[in-house]
């Protein structure tokens, strides 16, 4: 359920936060109505709030406001009655590096640097699209706006409301391949992948409200398979080794189908509610699947018959799930207000707490090292990128203190 902090948190008339393995490293990102300043590491640790809400400036504590947030906070329900489309299904935080971050911004998508301390517009969606690539299925689009996003190996795709997807190669001008992959302007696009097939080809994958999974290849964009469900597909990932996909959606099961032909593999129970995100793993035995039920729940791929754990959110459903690439956390983000990071290696006992506010956006982990994490907020008024910074002890610098 979408609420914005601006709609509480009103001005007065008058005129360490810590982890175990992350910390705070900056709270940058353009905020389109921003009444806050960007905020640096140094400035955390000395009481300024990581997003800049001035509290003592507020009618509320922050104490006194996540009270108030825990308290009244309403988790979306979908069972037992069906839903429509959903405007809070987001994946739109994918950094490529540790200093290099992609999300949407308005209408087009900003690469952010925390290198340079600046944001470039890579696409535009504002006004019309025209594919580079003459391929059957491409048509020009025109003022789409973005419902999730993936950028892998240089190729960023994006998904609209309308059943729009879009491919584009970041360092290149233009847009490769775009089409509306349904005829129905309700068919959102709920999801979109790129991933490595078994024989090492990349694949664009993307699931839509219209009950359909659709693979093209990355070359010349031909649709490869066209998979349908009997539910609207919320969300794919595909195992690290190409053979197994992970289907979830307006369903409490999810399913483990064969990525080729489509054909149902396994199907995984209990959840209670819809699901909406996933993560493999890097080493390709664990699943993750987060659910409206407000869990994430683990699955073995070698026994399928119940999941091993069931990690519990706070206030909402989990709608982000990231496993770092090492392997050794998994990040939960929730709808809203909390990022949970469990130790893998410590049996996902272990976990790590980001109390922020406000609705969110996206997680990713810095793939080449898993030493940055970032954390999108997509409030109106407090909306911010948040990056944090895997911390190491380095007992061989202490001589020099």
């Amino acid at each position: 359920m979408a609420t914005y902090l601006g709609d509480d948190l009103e001005f007065l008339e008058d005129d360490e936060f810590d982890f175990d393995e992350f910390d705070f490293a900056a709270g940058d990102a353009p905020r389109p109505n921003k009444q806050t300043n960007d905020t640096s590491a140094v400035e955390y640790r000395n009481g300024k709030d990581m997003q800049g809400i001035p509290w003592e400036r507020l009618n509320y504590s922050r104490d006194q406001y996540r009270q108030m947030r825990l308290e009244e906070y309403q988790n979306y329900e979908s069972l037992p009655r069906p839903r429509g489309g959903m405007d809070n299904l987001r994946d739109l935080v994918w950094a490529t590096s540790k200093h290099d971050v992609y999300m949407p911004q308005d209408y087009s998508v900003m690469h952010w640097s925390s290198l340079l301390r600046r944001g470039k517009q890579v696409l535009n969606v504002a006004d019309h699209l025209f594919p580079k690539q003459k391929v059957r299925g491409a048509r020009p689009l025109s003022r789409m706006q973005i419902s999730t996003m993936a950028v892998k190996n240089n190729l960023l795709v994006a998904g609209g409301f309308r059943g729009e997807l879009i491919c584009k190669y970041v360092d290149q001008p233009g847009v490769a391949f775009c089409t509306k992959v349904t005829g129905d302007d309700d068919s959102i696009t709920n999801a979109v992948d790129v991933y490595k097939s078994a024989n090492g080809s990349t694949r664009v994958m993307a699931a839509n409200n219209d009950c359909v999974i659709r693979v093209f290849d990355s070359d010349r964009y031909t649709q490869l398979h066209r998979f349908t469900l009997p539910w609207p597909v919320n969300n794919t990932s595909v195992s690290p080794d190409g053979k197994l996909l992970a289907v979830l959606g307006d369903s409490s099961d999810c399913l483990i189908a064969d990525p080729q032909s489509g054909k149902e593999i396994a199907t995984l129970k209990g959840h209670l509610d819809y699901s909406f995100s996933s993560a493999w793993h890097p080493d390709g035995h664990v699943l993750a699947t987060g659910n409206q039920d407000t869990t994430c729940r683990l699955w073995d791929v070698r026994n399928l018959s119940a999941s091993f754990a069931a990690l519990k959110g706070r206030i909402g459903a989990i709608r982000g799930l990231k496993f770092s690439p090492d392997g050794r956390f998994l990040a939960a983000s929730e709808a809203a207000d909390f990022v949970h990071v469990y130790d893998a290696g410590a049996g996902y006992a272990a976990a790590q707490e980001i109390d922020i506010f406000g609705e969110i956006a996206g997680v990713s982990f810095s793939p080449d090292d898993a030493e940055a994490l970032f954390v999108g907020v997509a409030d109106r008024t407090y909306g911010s990128l948040l990056e944090f910074r895997r911390r190491r002890p380095y007992g061989y610098l202490d001589s020099y203190l």
